[in-house]
């Protein structure tokens, strides 16, 4: 794919294996994202709105805010992301880079939030301890998103791709372990410890990132040459590797919606 997934070392016009992928996702991937970001924006907006009005009847309202900051900081990078795939990137690699730091960013933050949904009355209210724990967690989150920002780049000219180094790099290898540690480790420790109040967003975190943390592990042994490559991997890898990343995006408007239907319990 030319526009917004890894270099690969293999002909996707070669015969007789041929990945449609492409251009399925050069049609499909703008309306998606458009879509999306504008059910985010109702969502994330309807939720403060009703943290605004009374913070005091929610019992974590400081973790909320946080969570609705997190998915609107990712939901705001959507059409800059579905504008480049449907006319291409022309805003150079210092804004792709940006972009997908802010996009980790933003993720890495709320699942570290999730985390610290386990601690207890950490978030109950904003308070001195409270401001200097989110203080933390965000440039710890920033600090994790980094190597994100290194390994982008674009590709040709055309596409902001979130890959643009070897597969073997130290600096993808790094990112590749936070991505693991954080969208798939995490998630699946918190659920074995049943940390209480933090499991249920650990679950629709997990239901809704794993799927792509695991795949991106799967597509460095094929790209790495550890796993065999056949036809049916290179026809329909790609696929099931952008459809996991779909629905991790989705989080982004299931999330506010979520929380603002949980209400305060």
């Amino acid at each position: 794919d030319s526009t917004d997934t890894n270099y690969t070392s293999l002909d996707y016009d070669a015969a007789p294996c041929r990945n449609n992928f492409c251009p399925l996702f050069q049609r499909l991937a703008p309306p998606f994202l458009a879509t999306t970001c504008a059910a985010a924006a109702l969502a994330t907006a309807a939720l403060l709105v009703a943290l605004a009005r009374s913070p005091q009847e929610w019992r974590w309202p400081a973790l909320v805010a946080q969570l609705a900051a997190g998915t609107a900081l990712f939901a705001a990078l959507l059409p800059a992301l579905a504008a480049g795939i449907a006319r291409g990137w022309h805003l150079g690699a210092g804004p792709c880079r940006l972009t997908h730091l802010l996009w980790h960013w933003s993720l890495f933050a709320q699942a570290l939030l999730v985390a610290s949904g386990c601690r207890g009355t950490a978030w109950a209210r904003w308070d001195p301890r409270s401001r200097r724990s989110a203080v933390a967690l965000w440039a710890a989150a920033l600090l994790l998103a980094t190597p994100a920002a290194l390994v982008s780049g674009v590709a040709g000219g055309t596409g902001c791709v979130r890959r643009s180094v070897g597969i073997l790099a130290p600096v993808y290898l790094l990112h590749l372990a936070l991505c693991l540690c954080l969208l798939l480790l995490l998630p699946v420790g918190l659920l074995l410890a049943s940390c209480g109040t933090g499991a249920g967003l650990t679950w629709l975190f997990l239901g809704l990132w794993v799927p792509y943390a695991a795949l991106l592990a799967g597509e460095f042994l094929l790209q790495a040459g550890l796993v065999e490559p056949t036809c049916g991997s290179f026809e329909h890898f790609d696929l099931a590797l952008g459809l996991s990343e779909g629905l991790g995006v989705l989080h982004c408007g299931v999330g506010p919606l979520v929380l603002l239907l949980a209400g305060r319990c």
